[in-house]
């Protein structure tokens, strides 16, 4: 991410956190759901990224020789499906800290 981005989204993210602190003020285990999602969060940008430099690797490896896009297109689709277990993971273990609220 370079530096224009950062300096877009970065205030945005820390005005989302700060705004959305109230809301757990009541209760006392507001710091686990503050961490459930903040969790949830982090995983699926990790999980977009992810996908989207693995798409585009297969893809260019696919423009540069289009004979062996048979080959690329399976262990691309294994590569994807392994990322978004683990976005999946992530959000079973965040359902498991709200359940703890």
């Amino acid at each position: 991410m370079n530096a224009q981005k950062l300096a877009k989204v970065l205030p945005v993210a820390l005005t989302m956190l700060l705004v959305s602190s109230p809301a757990f003020a009541a209760e006392g285990s507001g710091d686990i759901a503050m961490a459930a999602g903040l969790a949830i969060g982090v995983a699926a940008i990790g999980g977009a990224l992810g996908q989207g430099r693995a798409a585009a690797a297969a893809l260019e490896g696919i423009a540069r020789n289009p004979q062996a896009s048979g080959k690329l297109f399976t262990p691309m689709i294994i590569g994807l499906a392994l990322i978004e277990s683990l976005v999946i993971y992530a959000l079973v273990i965040a359902f498991q800290l709200v359940g703890k609220v």
